[in-house]
């Protein structure tokens, strides 16, 4: 009699599907966090543009100290690695701060800016159009986002492959294979981890590329975004379908403010040189994008996150289909509160401005523990993950690889098809969709 073949199986953690309201997510909030100041709101963006203008005057003093004539080092090149490192320091810290005027601009998109639609676009405009992002064109399809978080058919952004699209040979339960990722057989995994390429050196050239050209990628090309769309969707097309025939001025004033930005790139490049238009804009705003990548990316991918499929997706399923995490925070406690002012807590508090994109960050700190104490008091976990940073990345990028073509509730599989959660329903009434009961 031949043998069974060998085969791993692991023990799973079970992931309760929530079956919250609206308005239980929404009742939990203070109703203070809800209120918008335009005043308190730029204040915000100024300190953001002060914190800039100051790095920069800081370091251009500095840079007149890196010269033989006032400082004495051992080797000639040596002042021209202080001088890069300097600006290097000064990228990453302007990158931060960037960033948070990135994300104010987007709060602008979301009408949390002020009470006013005119206002929160205008600011909206100017500072996304001044990073080279087309303000209403990605607030429309973030807004869309949005409105189906973890919908394998719906999402805009982050959406997984599935099996086939993986390129992968069909999920065949002869073969010793679970449909849920708690076993499989030693011949499957073989197969599954040569075809999807899995080596520390392609995870990392796959976590770079991400973090270098992820984001122009997705405006250009929708890459990672929804796969249902036509090739060649973008951002930029006011024709794409993702715009209504209605928001065709929109997406033109879009595209317009991103070719004065470009002008106005190449125009400080002909007035002083690239060198100089590199080091003080082109490389913080390098970063900017890094740091976008890195924080959304980690916001909705995890093994521990669903997606859903039509049949058990609700917006409050999709909105707690992310997860908080601190900026920095891997790198100390000073590094974190860095991260997180900086940056306005778009990662710490991510969970909550899914339930409600409406409320500033200044109060989203108080919102999100009010709404972390129900989600905890009724049995949620990994409501927060590992620090945003590069070793997180890499470990989520090398443990997401796809998603099964079948089930209403999905949970990512690695390079061996495995799976460290399992769906479970608390409410014998839901559709099971081939998915346990809990309790059964």
């Amino acid at each position: 009699m031949t043998p069974d073949p060998a085969v791993t199986v692991v023990e799973q953690e079970t992931f309760v599907v929530p079956d919250f309201t609206v308005k239980d997510l929404l009742s939990a909030i203070p109703a203070h966090c809800f209120k918008r100041s335009a005043l308190r709101s730029s204040s915000y963006m100024f300190w953001d543009f002060f914190v800039i203008g100051c790095s920069y005057k800081a370091t251009s003093f500095a840079d007149t100290y890196i010269d033989p004539s006032v400082i004495d080092l051992p080797h000639p090149a040596l002042y021209g690695a202080a001088r890069v490192s300097l600006w290097a320091l000064y990228s990453f810290w302007v990158g931060l701060f960037g960033t948070g005027l990135w994300i104010i601009a987007h709060e602008c998109g979301h009408q949390a800016f002020s009470e006013s639609k005119a206002l929160n676009n205008t600011v909206g405009w100017v500072l996304h159009s001044a990073l080279g992002v087309p303000y209403h064109s990605w607030r429309i399809s973030h807004g869309k986002h949005h409105a189906s978080t973890g919908h394998v058919a719906l999402d805009q952004a982050y959406v997984p492959p599935t099996r086939s699209e993986a390129g992968l040979k069909p999920f065949d339960p002869s073969r010793d294979e679970d449909l849920l990722g708690s076993r499989v057989s030693d011949e499957v995994k073989k197969e599954l981890w040569e075809a999807v390429g899995e080596s520390p050196l392609g995870n990392a050239w796959g976590v770079a590329s991400y973090l270098l050209l992820g984001w122009p990628m997705y405006l250009f090309l929708n890459a990672a975004g929804q796969r249902r769309y036509p090739k060649w969707t973008n951002h930029f097309n006011p024709n794409a379908v993702i715009f209504a025939p209605h928001q065709f001025r929109q997406i033109v004033l879009s595209d317009i403010g991103c070719a004065i930005w470009l002008g106005a790139i190449i125009a400080s490049v002909y007035t002083w040189d690239f060198v100089t238009v590199f080091r003080v804009y082109l490389a913080p705003y390098l970063w900017v994008n890094h740091w976008l990548i890195c924080i959304t990316f980690l916001q909705h991918t995890d093994p521990f996150l669903p997606h859903y499929r039509a049949p058990e997706f609700t917006f409050p399923r999709g909105a707690l289909c992310t997860v908080d995490r601190s900026l920095l925070g891997d790198l100390g406690s000073v590094m974190g509160w860095i991260g997180a002012h900086s940056t306005h807590g778009i990662s710490e508090t991510h969970i909550l401005h899914h339930v409600s994109s409406k409320i500033p960050h200044y109060h989203a700190w108080e919102a999100s523990a009010a709404l972390k104490k129900k989600l905890t008091a009724s049995g949620m976990k990994h409501l927060n993950g590992g620090a945003v940073g590069w070793a997180e990345m890499y470990r989520v990028f090398r443990e997401c690889k796809f998603i099964e073509d079948e089930g209403d509730v999905v949970f990512y599989k690695n390079g061996y098809g495995l799976a460290p959660m399992r769906p479970v329903f608390n409410d014998a009434s839901a559709s099971d969709s081939g998915i346990e009961m809990g309790g059964k």
